[in-house]
């Protein structure tokens, strides 16, 4: 017994050994992979590609230097203050948009810093569109549907704009996820709208994770007639965006520190040891069920309401795009697809229609890296949603 005792002692340590072994070489290989993958003097390629391509000198300037340069010339200046930044926040209003008829300040992936203007309700629309009789779409999303980083008319409602010829509504928000996306197809979307398209990217699950802590929120799926009637309280709206634009700075110095921290060589040794590529692996492979059967509640009366207001529904999938190629995550694929299957909703996978059709879909991103996509691959996208929905 002593004997098959040691013996089995020594197989559990041979075991273990083996398995912290594997786990470490899995760690390895992520880390060796991300530095092949991660572009050479990043800023001074792009500076040079952009030079070559425009004639202009890439914007190296913060979003708070930008802000204070246009703020003197202009008080209507403002940035972009995400609804989810409100989410924890103890206030009577959840804004569901930005200031309205301001300047609003975005991001630079492209060499420049979209900036784009406001329409009355705070999205990325001309104002007049909200006065036509009919529109043909209404397009619910996150910051894929705002337009980041480039200005109107290359975000994809714009395109849409121009193909159709008809009008196009922009309901989109930076960071929104499923039920940000909802509550504002409920406060925004009236009964003279043909096409409502609601596009999904790969980190909407966890967002809705977040989202589904608010109660203001969660009024919005639970009772079907709960409103904030934001439409009548747009002053309410841009008083609350426009005391926490500070935020958004402060938000943003916190993220280039800890960028910067982790650059340092002890905190990528750090990161090693504790496995942080592997467990993020890891992660992203497991699915939150309940997540997802709150996801399809939520897209089922998205799907409802867009009957009931008389709209055509369609649902875009816009796989995630990291280190230099797509890093398309085929199981939440499989379990959307049979999701938008089992409540009868038509899937416009961006994928298959657009990203596996070029040789180099590197070039529908900012100079081929990590990012929303550039002029052309808003363009191709908003293409492909246009063919999809005049079939």
């Amino acid at each position: 017994m002593s004997h098959l005792s040691a013996s089995l002692k020594l197989y559990i340590i041979i075991a273990l050994i083996s398995i912290i072994f594997s786990l470490y070489l899995q760690e390895a290989y992520f880390t060796l992979n991300s530095f092949n993958n991660k572009p050479q003097s990043v800023s001074l390629e792009k500076s040079k590609v952009y030079k070559k391509i425009t004639g202009k000198k890439y914007d190296e300037r913060s979003k708070l230097e930008i802000y204070s340069d246009l703020k003197r010339n202009n008080s209507k200046i403002s940035v972009v203050v995400p609804p989810f930044y409100f989410i924890n926040k103890k206030t009577a209003t959840l804004p569901l948009s930005n200031q309205s008829n301001n300047i609003i300040i975005n991001c630079n992936e492209n060499g420049y810093y979209s900036i784009n203007k406001t329409d009355r309700y705070g999205f990325n629309n001309p104002n007049e569109e909200w006065d036509k009789e009919e529109i043909e779409y209404v397009l619910i999303g996150d910051s894929f549907v705002y337009g980041d980083c480039v200005n109107r008319p290359h975000d994809i409602s714009s395109v849409l704009r121009i193909l159709s010829n008809k009008p196009v509504l922009n309901l989109g928000q930076k960071g929104n996820g499923p039920l940000l996306e909802y509550a504002t197809l409920k406060e925004y979307v009236q009964k003279n709208v043909k096409n409502i398209i609601w596009v999904f990217y790969e980190n909407d699950i966890n967002n809705l994770n977040f989202e589904l802590t608010s109660k203001k929120l969660n009024n919005y799926f639970n009772d079907k007639n709960y409103s904030q009637n934001l439409q009548k309280n747009q002053k309410i709206v841009d008083k609350l965006v426009f005391n926490n634009i500070q935020e958004v700075f402060n938000e943003e110095k916190r993220a280039s520190y800890h960028l910067v921290k982790n650059d340092k060589k002890k905190y990528k040794i750090l990161k090693f040891v504790r496995l942080n590529k592997t467990k993020s692996f890891l992660k992203s492979l497991v699915l939150d069920k309940k997540t997802l059967s709150k996801f399809k509640e939520i897209l089922s009366q998205a799907k409802n309401f867009s009957l009931e207001n008389g709209s055509n529904f369609y649902f875009v999938y816009i796989p995630r795009y990291k280190e230099g190629k797509i890093k398309y995550n085929n199981k939440l694929f499989r379990n959307i697809k049979k999701i938008t299957e089992e409540i009868e909703i038509s899937l416009i996978d961006v994928q298959k229609l657009v990203l596996a059709k070029e040789n180099n879909s590197n070039k529908l991103y900012p100079f081929g890296n990590k990012g929303h996509f550039n002029i052309e691959g808003y363009r191709k996208v908003a293409k492909s949603i246009y063919d999809f929905t005049s079939d």
